[in-house]
């Protein structure tokens, strides 16, 4: 069976290509969306209600915690889903009628590096009672905070009606329109700093009839909603990468590829995700070894014991390829060479029936592929 469900990382074309380099702090405050100042009940409510974070328009941006009943997680009004992490998230009109935007505004730990190097990334999903999918998201920083009265597009010339504020504004460009209402898409870009960059205002930019958009089949009248969740903005350190990435002397570790192996130091606790010690240490020399061919592909298996219900033992199983994903990804490991599927308790290689055989059950297993080089136009 092939894996089919997979994490989507779309960069910019002209991105593309960056070296593996290790990465700093998360330059953004309450990334995931996690530290209120009140449990939402409203909508339109993030500006009063989240730590941090602000909406630089009129424009009402909405904020969903476990905590509340009328603004919660998985469910809410817009649909059902799970956060990245955590239990709370943020959501957003990117496309609506009328030009209708709603944005989100953070301030920074501290201002960016000029000439220093950075990926921003962060996590969307399209809500399920939306008619439209987008494919683009900008990305505009400023060295001070916007407060424009419009619940319109913040387009170039608002911005520049402001003298005082210099800006640093890039897209992310898409294969694909981001449509997946049941997975969340990680949105990545990477770029160069010219030093101007104190405030992160992230949403849709354009005018309607300057967005690409497609149809869902789906006819609320509603546009194109989405929640975003772990909003991650690192330097890109190279001295760091050189100084922590396991070399190939040292790792010493081949992989056989298009054979089905297993983390060995990657058994997981009882009900749990969170990986040990021991297997941060293994996903390190998987790492360097993938980090020497950029062609090589990842395809990962996590699987349960038996003990609970079959669907949840289902989502524990794809929670556990997600925490290896996500740690190949910070390591440097673009998520496009990453693919996953969870299998539940489906497939056990051990007896349910005592603990041994359990702990050996609650496993991720991993495959490596080559992906084949196409033939030039003189050998086909």
């Amino acid at each position: 069976m092939s894996l089919k469900r997979y994490f989507i990382c779309i960069l910019s074309a002209a991105l593309i290509g960056l070296p593996l380099v290790g990465l700093g702090q998360n330059m953004v405050p309450n990334p995931g969306f996690e530290d209120f100042n009140a449990c939402p009940r409203h909508l339109g409510n993030l500006h009063r209600d989240v730590a941090e974070w602000t909406t630089p328009t009129s424009g009402t941006t909405d904020y969903f915690h476990m905590c509340s009943f009328h603004m919660g997680t998985p469910e809410n009004f817009n649909g059902v889903q799970r956060t990245v992490e955590g239990e709370g998230y943020a959501g957003f009109y990117a496309y609506a009628p009328d030009d209708y935007r709603e944005y989100l505004q953070v301030r920074l730990k501290s201002p960016l590096t000029a000439g220093a190097e950075y990926r921003l990334s962060f996590y969307v999903s399209l809500a399920e009672r939306s008619d439209y999918a987008i494919r683009d998201f900008g990305i505009l920083f400023s060295n001070n905070p916007l407060e424009i009265d419009t619940k319109k597009n913040i387009s170039k010339a608002k911005r520049y009606e402001i003298k005082e504020n210099t800006y640093h504004y890039l897209e992310t460009p898409a294969g694909d329109f981001i449509s997946d209402t049941s997975d969340w898409s990680r949105v990545e870009a990477r770029f160069e700093a010219d030093g101007s960059e104190e405030y992160l205002i992230l949403g849709n930019f354009r005018t309607n009839r300057q967005t690409r958009t497609s149809e869902t089949g789906r006819s609320s009248n509603k546009g194109a909603y989405y929640y975003i969740d772990k909003v991650a903005l690192l330097e890109l350190k190279p001295e760091l990468a050189m100084a922590q990435a396991p070399s190939k002397t040292q790792a010493g570790t081949n992989y056989a590829l298009d054979s089905l192996q297993v983390f060995q130091s990657l058994l997981f606790e009882f009900d749990t995700h969170s990986l040990s010690s021991p297997g941060r240490e293994e996903l390190a020399k998987l790492y360097e070894f993938l980090s020497q061919d950029p062609d090589l592909q990842l395809h990962l298996a996590g699987h349960t014991d038996g003990k609970g219900r079959a669907d949840y033992n289902q989502l524990l199983s794809e929670k556990r390829c997600v925490a290896v994903a996500r740690y190949l990804e910070n390591l440097g490991i673009s998520s496009s060479r990453i693919q996953w599927l969870g299998f539940g308790s489906s497939r056990p290689v051990a007896s349910n029936e005592t603990e041994a055989g359990r702990s050996r059950n609650r496993r991720v297993e991993f495959l490596i592929r080559k992906t084949p080089k196409p033939l030039p136009d003189s050998e086909k």
